[in-house]
């Protein structure tokens, strides 16, 4: 095992990695032209995954083709140049002999990698070699890296035996070596056990609800629906139930002493065979409704019990409950995290205080984020209720973050160049100061003259990437 510091890197081969190759006789091979250069679709995502997660990012790459006469020092300068302005590449590596030369450059062996390592500082036991050959799985473990073979159906050439992993793609290898570490597993929506309740009074958006198979049941309150514009309490109720029969659907009284609650609380009760009556927890002058649960609950009357806060609450809500009566037991967690309190043990406390009513449901309302869900998921709960919006943001489960940092910054762009914001440079161009740039005349092993190479100024040297082309043994600085 090779360490020259601490630092972590991937490896990657050029072509056939990040490349598109040319394929010919089930082998492939290096473009030789700028116009073939082009990128694999899973580039950008895979190489900002790399980045994101701490990792070095050095291509190591043999070019014999330069060796061989078969393409110009300054189209190959000038591809790797394209790669270190799209990619967020620290080094290049490139071994220009060819077979016959023997160097210790060329992969398998691990020249190349050694020598980034050495210069780079990095752990090579902590790294991981990507290639899409035989000769870069022998260079990664010759360097002791852990080694990634991305098979690309080359039928003309033999495949590792001795890769640590076998892929298809540059994302899979992103997803092995990266996923696990950086991003933590998350439930699909389909794992979760927890019952989704639209919560809303806009008839519309109701209905589009029923659609979702996501959503198992319905809530509502007087101060939803005023916002919605309701004018007519029942004739919107009895609307709401005639359009969704099946699933369960809450409707709360609105008188705040105990007869007129009992007494509109059977009204409701007669609207439809799938209504909760929502019964709060106090009235308005902090009388507990104990009395009020426990007459409607003895009579068969399945209740929502909500703008529920603390955990006696609960405790007493328990004791006036019938055992045999369904019932729904709402806790406000969301208006506890307002306060600062942490809202997962509260509600597992609650659920712990229901243990005694089997047919007494817990629900987490007033969430406040998608999270909520699966908290309040891990917490045992029965029940959550959820906005339309929230519930819209459910196709958000599992995205990829780095994809979605891009998506966020794109949209500031987007947003910053239709409002035609504009910053004004005060300082003009022409006043920066600039160190001359130099021309290195490169030649080839029998001295003829091969081209020039673009070299950066002494200032740059501290802080670019750098481009080597080891036959040649001349550091080319990032443009």
């Amino acid at each position: 095992m090779v360490a020259f510091g601490t630092k972590r890197a991937v490896f990657l081969d050029r072509d056939g990695v990040i490349v598109v190759p040319e394929f010919r006789e089930g082998r492939s091979f290096a473009p030789r032209r700028l116009e073939d250069f082009a990128f694999y679709p899973d580039a950008d995502a895979s190489l900002r995954r790399f980045k994101d997660a701490g990792y070095l990012l050095v291509v190591v790459s043999n070019q014999p083709d330069v060796g061989a006469g078969l393409i110009s020092t300054d189209v190959l300068e000038a591809m790797s140049r394209r790669l270190l302005a799209r990619f967020p590449i620290d080094a290049i590596k490139i071994c220009t002999h060819t077979r016959a030369d023997n160097c210790g450059c060329r992969k398998p062996r691990a020249g190349l990698l050694l020598e980034a390592s050495s210069e780079l500082g990095i752990d090579c036991a902590a790294s991981i070699m990507v290639g899409d050959r035989a000769s870069d799985i022998a260079a990664g473990e010759a360097a002791g890296c852990r080694t990634v073979f991305i098979d690309r159906g080359y039928s003309a050439e033999p495949k590792p035996s001795n890769a640590d992993h076998v892929v298809n793609s540059l994302a899979e290898a992103a997803t092995i070596i990266v996923g696990a570490a950086t991003e933590p597993e998350v439930k699909t929506v389909h794992q979760l056990k927890i019952k989704l309740f639209a919560d809303g009074a806009d008839f519309d958006g109701m209905m589009a609800m029923t659609k979702n198979p996501l959503v198992k049941g319905f809530t509502t309150n007087p101060t939803l629906m005023r916002k919605a514009g309701v004018t007519d309490y029942e004739a919107f109720a009895r609307k709401v139930l005639a359009a969704i029969p099946d699933l369960p659907v809450s409707f709360e009284v609105f008188a705040d002493d105990f007869a007129g609650m009992i007494e509109q609380a059977r009204e409701i009760a007669t609207w439809g065979p799938n209504v909760y009556v929502k019964i709060p927890v106090m009235n308005t002058q902090a009388a507990f409704t104990g009395q009020v649960v426990r007459t409607l609950s003895g009579e068969g009357v399945a209740l929502n019990v909500t703008a529920v806060m603390t955990t006696d609450q609960v405790r007493v809500i328990a004791d006036t409950l019938a055992p045999e009566t369904p019932a729904i037991v709402s806790v406000f967690a969301g208006r506890v995290a307002d306060t600062g309190r942490d809202p997962v043990p509260h509600m597992r406390d609650c659920l712990a205080l229901l243990a005694s009513r089997p047919q007494a449901e817990l629900l987490w309302a007033s969430p406040r984020e998608l999270l909520n869900v699966f908290q309040a998921d891990e917490a045992g709960c029965h029940i959550i209720t959820a906005t339309n919006d929230l519930i819209a943001k459910l196709a958000l489960v599992g995205k990829d973050l780095t994809e979605y940092s891009r998506e966020t910054v794109e949209m500031f762009y987007r947003d910053a160049t239709s409002a035609g914001f504009n910053i004004e440079i005060k300082r003009p161009l022409e006043e920066e100061s600039q160190e001359p740039r130099h021309d290195t005349i490169v030649r080839s092993r029998s001295g003829n003259r091969r081209g020039r190479v673009l070299r950066e100024p002494a200032s740059a040297a501290a802080s670019g990437p750098r481009l080597q082309d080891n036959s040649l043994r001349r550091p080319v600085l990032r443009q």
